[in-house]
């Protein structure tokens, strides 16, 4: 098509696409339509997609320059430390690996060999069958249980991802985190709260005190309070006034992670 034609279009794929269009989303516009769409739509359904969308476009407009919708789009591929997927050497010279490390050996084989074809300026089509393999092995490695086409071992078994690893009985939070004691955690009595709502859980002040303690002596210090961690920690321990109006901010901005022991089901 001419470039003077109305009909013309850049066609587009994968990540790429998306983060452009998210970029050049107007939110203020796309909030005032979706709230006209909300209030006119007869169909329940749409009314409530309508409503679901809006919810996210406000929570971006109230967050401002803090967070962008593009942002969505991960343009770096988190590595996890080499603890959480060991290389245990076997006899006879043999290594026994973490799936995680063939599913990062995927991705970092596949960058490359596309940041070459860049660099050769290879054709457009050769660049977009890269792109696509690139981004297959990226969702394997997130999320490798979904597809069906899995990455699987020489023994046809589907290697665990990221997201395997944290969900379950054996993953990440039912196994270590609420099956032993960790920073950050506590363990008391369920008792009532009928004053609270659904979303929220009360903290008794002592345990809140310790638990959020680190927090607590960082704004001790940079308000001016005190000048050292020890003199921070004694203002802490006596329960001074100011402790409790830190620790109240503090706490807007760290929300609990609550479990009722005994876990016996997914959604628990």
């Amino acid at each position: 098509l001419e470039d003077s034609d109305p009909d013309k279009f850049i066609a587009d794929m994968g990540a790429e696409a998306l983060y452009r269009l998210l970029s050049r989303l107007t939110l203020d516009e796309l909030s005032f339509f979706l709230r006209h769409k909300a209030n006119t739509e007869t169909s329940q359904q749409r009314k409530n997609e309508a409503l679901k969308r809006l919810r996210v476009v406000e929570a971006f407009r109230i967050s401002k320059n803090v967070n962008k919708p593009e942002w969505m789009i991960i343009k770096v591929v988190p590595v996890i430390p080499p603890e959480l997927r060991p290389l245990v050497p076997l006899d006879g010279g043999r290594f026994a690996t973490s799936d995680l490390n063939d599913l990062y050996r995927r991705v970092i084989i596949r960058n490359n060999r596309l940041k070459r074809l860049i660099e050769i300026k290879a054709p457009e089509v050769i660049l977009r069958n890269e792109k696509r393999m690139l981004q297959e092995a990226v969702d394997s490695l997130f999320d490798n249980s979904r597809k069906a086409n899995a990455v699987k071992t020489d023994g046809n078994r589907p290697l665990k991802s990221l997201s395997d690893s944290l969900k379950g009985k054996q993953g990440r939070f039912r196994q270590n985190l609420l099956g032993k004691r960790v920073d950050y955690s506590a363990r008391s009595v369920i008792v009532v709260g009928p004053e609270l709502n659904l979303h929220e859980c009360g903290l008794p002040k002592e345990m809140a005190a310790e638990l959020y303690k680190p927090f607590i002596i960082r704004k001790l210090i940079e308000r001016g309070i005190v000048k050292t961690v020890k003199s921070a920690k004694k203002i802490v321990d006596r329960k001074d006034p100011v402790v409790w109006d830190i620790l109240e901010n503090v706490l807007k901005g760290h929300p609990v992670l609550l479990n009722r022991a005994p876990t016996l089901h997914r959604l628990g």
